[in-house]
């Protein structure tokens, strides 16, 4: 096979580390960009076969073209979620791969450590000790045993999660597009509405995927239906939470908590250091001021096995892709539609 040329974009440290040490065996050629990829840069692109993105990348229709014009095969996206990719404008023109599954316990764990983070308030507690305040006044928690969660989304992740709550001993509810009977039944779980998982949830936990169907699920109506007090946790996509109805919330106390590992307009920020700069985004910075909130920077999937699955994936996917033949990792535009060729086990175009 040629020697094939990415330019991977968006890159940290860490990435690099994983992805040289996984490549020891592949030998591709790999150019890191600090940059995310965007119409400013895609003309960094030129003379590489193969781009691999990230989840704050811009992959629009102008980006897409433009790497068609420059010669890109592939677009290999190192994570699951791709609603930063306009499939419409790629489909036909670019093919694209994810990581489908890279750890699902990490990012489960993760859920559940701002659960309990937020519930025993650890964060809190933290700080009052290092100054030499040991009193515990203010930092009230309750038994997660008995409580209920509400898990939206059992994909491999969310029932990650069910296993760990229900070692809690929490009832737990799910909703999901394609309820699985069959694992509600070995798992213990009910299925249920919409409507019945906010009534009843003291715990609402995200793990479903940003589509036009869930974009703002968590909205002002979907709040008012929902327990006094609730916990909220996203380790999903940003947009799956209108913002301003979050803060909102959480000025009533309707919401008790909010445990954020993404945020909808977090590629300016996230995975970046501004701790010397003011932020200037008011709402992010308006929820940072809550002492129920506690936000990570989109560090759910950030393990060692998680970043070693991730290389190991991203980089098979590119060999499969100049072998020839099925991508068992391909998406496309009609990828949920009946007339997928996934079915047929053959490449979308």
């Amino acid at each position: 096979m040629k020697n094939v040329k990415i330019a991977f974009f968006d890159t940290k440290p860490y990435d690099q580390k994983f992805f040289d040490k996984v490549n020891d065996k592949y030998g591709f050629s790999i150019k890191y960009f600090k940059g995310h990829l965007n119409h400013d840069s895609v003309n960094l692109t030129q003379g590489y076969e193969v781009v691999c993105a990230f989840v704050n990348d811009i992959l629009d229709k102008k980006v897409i073209g433009t790497l068609k014009q420059n010669g890109i095969e592939l677009i290999a996206m190192r994570c699951a979620g791709y609603n930063n990719v306009d499939l419409n404008a790629a489909y036909k023109n670019i093919h694209v791969v994810r990581v489908p599954a890279y750890s699902p316990y990490a990012v489960a764990e993760h859920a559940t450590a701002l659960m309990m983070g937020l519930n025993r308030k650890t964060h809190k507690a933290y700080y009052r000790t290092r100054d030499g305040n040991f009193a515990i006044n203010g930092l009230l928690g309750f038994d997660m045993h008995g409580k209920t969660a509400g898990i939206i989304g059992t994909g491999k992740i969310g029932r990650c999660l069910v296993s760990i709550l229900k070692g809690f001993g929490m009832n737990v509810c799910a909703y999901d597009t394609y309820p699985n009977e069959a694992y509600a039944k070995a798992s213990g779980i009910r299925y249920v509405t919409l409507f019945e998982l906010y009534r009843s949830s003291d715990i609402i936990s995200l793990h479903c995927p940003l589509t036009p169907e869930t974009n703002y699920m968590i909205n002002e109506k979907s709040i008012k239906q929902m327990k006094q007090g609730v916990i909220i946790i996203n380790t999903g996509r940003g947009k799956l939470i209108k913002t301003q109805a979050l803060i909102n919330g959480l000025k009533s106390g309707k919401i008790g908590a909010a445990g954020l590992d993404v945020y909808e307009e977090e590629s300016e920020y996230f995975f970046e250091d501004y701790s010397s700069t003011v932020i200037s985004d008011d709402v992010l910075a308006r929820l940072m001021t809550f002492p129920n909130v506690l936000i990570t920077s989109h560090q759910g999937f950030f393990t060692r096995e998680a970043l070693t699955n991730i290389a190991e994936t991203t980089l098979n996917n590119i060999i499969e892709f100049y072998k020839g033949g099925y991508l068992q990792n391909e998406i496309c535009y009609r990828c949920e539609s009946d007339k997928c060729r996934k079915k047929l086990k053959k490449r979308c175009f």
